[in-house]
């Protein structure tokens, strides 16, 4: 038995003429990769056999569809052009590769006697379209060493995969349940998930090992899809026909442990900026004037409280907003020696804007200044703090500690 191609303008008069029967796919959704052919008759021939595919019948193949003949257990053609084809009864197989070139022989020659219950003549179809939308997610968290954060890290992946088929015989052989006459991939997923999950694992440790850091995972899509196409394609391409299109994370999750690490170092990281440890200060300061302000017991005696807590632990506000002021100094320091190097080397300043401004100053009231007094309580400015080298702060011309004078 074989398949030839024919005209599409004659197949409605040769069927007219020959009251032979035509054969159309099955329904095909988007999540089917597996479906029967279906018998079409015309006018009052409806007293053909059911599993016999007659000789002249008309076969119709669409677009990213594979089609083939089984006849007695065994493929005996296929096709994966579309339009439509004969079948004669009298004629070797044609074998139609289309789209797969002369490797579908192969297959063609590894699976043609393997598949249905002798005696059964029938046409099926493999959907030949990505499958899409397949969802996955991890039962367990994935360890993840990152090396920003210098610590083992857990996380949890949800998101969805698609295959191709890429060799439909051997897809045909190897992972259709035999006897079934359309199969939906919901229905063979589950293998071929705890096989993905797996490498996605693996995917993911490479991608560690790789330096890329954790929070960057759900963005790298398309990488993670390379990385299962290094670690699936080549066992899923020999064993069953098939190939990883592509992997979109929806969503990454880290265990309670991993997530306090992650806030933990970023607000250290956040916290070693000197411009922000001043503004925590500050507002900290601010919110217990609020707080004071707000006491059941009365505002006076909440400020007189808060007044005592600041007298206890003025030493130690001022200390640390002296350092934070320092650091900041030194920052700018470089910055514009930076500037001037860039200055004599002909390129812009980038630290002109900033030579103007008034250095600023906080009020023992917890108003910043820029000015000699304070604006809200009119308290002048204090002298500036300096540290001498042997780490005390002072604020007169010479150290308290060491006597030094002031650099």
């Amino acid at each position: 038995m074989g398949i030839l191609k024919a005209a599409a303008r004659a197949v409605g008069g040769a069927l007219a003429d020959q009251w032979l029967g035509g054969i159309e796919p099955g329904e095909m959704s988007d999540r089917t990769v597996f479906t029967a052919g279906v018998r079409t008759r015309r006018g009052s021939n409806v007293k053909g056999t059911e599993n016999t595919v007659s000789n002249g019948s008309v076969i119709h193949v669409y677009p990213n569809q594979f089609m083939m003949v089984v006849d007695g257990g065994k493929v005996v053609d296929y096709t994966a052009e579309e339009g439509y084809y004969t079948v004669n009864n009298s004629t070797l197989p044609s074998l139609f590769n289309g789209q797969f070139g002369d490797s579908l022989k192969e297959s063609f020659n590894r699976v043609r006697y393997g598949g249905m219950t002798p005696t059964v003549q029938k046409v099926f179809y493999v959907n030949l379209q990505e499958i899409k939308g397949i969802k996955f997610g991890t039962r367990n968290p994935i360890n993840y060493f990152d090396n920003f954060y210098n610590a083992e890290l857990f996380l949890r992946a949800h998101g969805t995969y698609s295959i191709k088929i890429m060799d439909p015989l051997l897809f045909y052989a190897e992972a259709i349940p035999k006897s079934r006459d359309r199969v939906e991939i919901e229905a063979i997923n589950e293998q071929y998930l705890s096989e993905f999950l797996e490498a996605l694992q693996s995917s993911i440790n490479q991608m560690s090992a790789d330096g890329i850091r954790i929070s960057y995972v759900a963005s790298k899509g398309r990488e993670l899809g390379k990385y299962m196409a290094d670690v699936l394609d080549e066992d899923w391409r020999k064993m069953r026909g098939i190939e990883i299109q592509s992997v979109g994370v929806a969503s990454i999750s880290y265990n309670e442990e991993s997530q306090k690490l992650i806030n933990l170092r970023n607000q250290g990281a956040m916290l070693s900026d000197p411009s922000i440890r001043e503004g925590y200060v500050q507002g900290a300061i601010a919110e217990g004037l609020r707080s004071a302000g707000a006491n059941s017991n009365g505002a006076m005696a909440g400020f007189m409280g808060m007044g005592m807590g600041m007298q206890a632990g003025g030493g130690f506000m001022g200390a640390a907003s002296a350092t934070n002021l320092q650091q900041m100094q030194m920052g700018q320091a470089a910055m514009g020696n930076m500037a001037g190097a860039g200055a004599l080397a002909g390129q812009p300043n980038p630290g002109a804007a900033l030579a103007g401004q008034a250095e600023s100053w906080t009020c023992s009231c917890g108003t910043v200044n820029t000015g000699k007094f304070c604006s809200e309580c009119g308290n002048p400015r204090p002298a500036a703090n300096w540290v001498c080298s042997c780490g005390t702060v002072n604020t007169g011309k010479f150290c308290s500690e060491c006597g030094k004078p002031r650099g």
